[in-house]
């Protein structure tokens, strides 16, 4: 019998992040034509399940009424598109501010999330969102963390636990994802680091990207940390992988399918950071499927229900091409093929 766990999720923020609205050079997906392409995906009868998306204008309000809201559900669900997880508009600019920042800087990240936990809450009664967490990041950079690392990253912590306290009392999980351009998150080591000191793993947890993690291995922006070299071998890179993944994964409890050729990009405000490629990329460094396989062991204890693929940054000109949807969705079909579940 087939797997039909986990759900397969498809980004709608590649449609906004490093586009007009973020400083870049080519306009903005509007929320319709990202669901749009996202629905008319299909692989041998099989269609994506559902989204993840960014809470923040264009694509939503994250001040928009009950109203509005409720509307936003009613057109994914008329896609045949359940909504997953949530990313809370925490960085400067949007709502929130830089979780090791000012007061008021920590005070606006800790908002940031409060309204993505309301915004959960309305999805969650409409019935168009069963499961998935709400992702966040520290919102500031490793230049900045490392002027004091000790200190920084104790009030990352801090303000990671206050908004875990609110997201507990909605029902909410934060996962914080890992990526080499957030403070105290820019390598594995300072990952596993910040986790343990946040120290809510029931509610605080990890959100893996392949792609941003296959750069911890090579220690960008955190050299000390690095786990490989270039010219490493097979062996080499299962052994690094093992070791960084084992660390990680007891933490993760919401993961993203990607590509990555070892490079590093940014486009408008968002830093560089791990470059996501397409799936069929030659110069792709990852087997997609046995990459996901370390991840997703145990997956369901962890109570991850979905996973989603994140084309953060794309040109226009692949996100506009529907083949484009087509080869993720039947990358994606292969992870749960090998390493997806049932449930009762």
């Amino acid at each position: 019998m087939s797997n039909s766990f986990p759900k397969l999720h498809n980004a709608m923020w590649p449609g906004l992040v490093g586009k007009a609205s973020q400083g870049g050079d080519e306009p903005d997906i509007s929320l319709d034509r990202m669901l749009e392409l996202t629905a008319n995906a299909e692989v041998d009868g099989t269609k994506f399940d559902g989204i993840d998306y960014f809470l923040f204008h264009p694509h939503t309000d994250p001040d928009a009424s009950d109203d509005e809201l409720k509307a936003i559900a009613d057109k994914i669900a008329a896609k045949g598109l359940a909504v997953g997880s949530l990313v809370a508009p925490v960085w400067p600019g949007t709502v929130g501010g830089s979780a090791m920042g000012s007061e008021e800087d920590r005070s606006k990240f800790v908002l940031a999330v409060t309204k993505a936990c309301r915004i959960a809450k309305i999805f969650n009664e409409h019935g168009v969102r069963k499961y998935g967490v709400i992702r966040i990041d520290s919102a500031d950079g490793p230049v900045n963390w490392a002027k004091d690392p000790d200190a920084n990253t104790k009030l990352i912590a801090e303000t990671f636990r206050e908004a875990g306290r609110i997201a507990a009392d909605h029902g909410e999980r934060l996962a914080a994802e890992g990526e080499i351009c957030w403070a105290g998150m820019h390598s594995w080591r300072t990952m596993l680091n910040l986790l343990e000191t946040v120290d809510m793993p029931t509610t605080v947890g990890f959100q893996s990207d392949l792609a941003h993690t296959y750069l911890y291995l090579l220690g960008h922006n955190a050299p000390e940390h690095a786990l490989l070299l270039e010219g490493y071998s097979e062996d080499e890179f299962n052994a690094a992988y093992t070791t960084m993944t084992d660390a990680l994964r007891p933490w993760t409890i919401d993961f993203h399918v990607a590509q990555n050729d070892g490079s590093v990009h940014g486009t408008g405000s968002h830093d560089n950071t791990g470059r996501h490629c397409q799936a069929d990329d030659p110069n792709g460094k990852l087997n997609i499927t046995d990459a996901s396989g370390h991840w997703l062991q145990e997956a369901a204890t962890r109570g991850m229900h979905h996973i989603c693929w994140d084309g953060c940054m794309f040109p226009n000109a692949v996100l506009e091409t529907p083949g484009t949807w087509n080869t993720i969705l039947d990358a994606m079909i292969k992870v749960r093929d090998a390493h997806g579940w049932n449930e009762a």
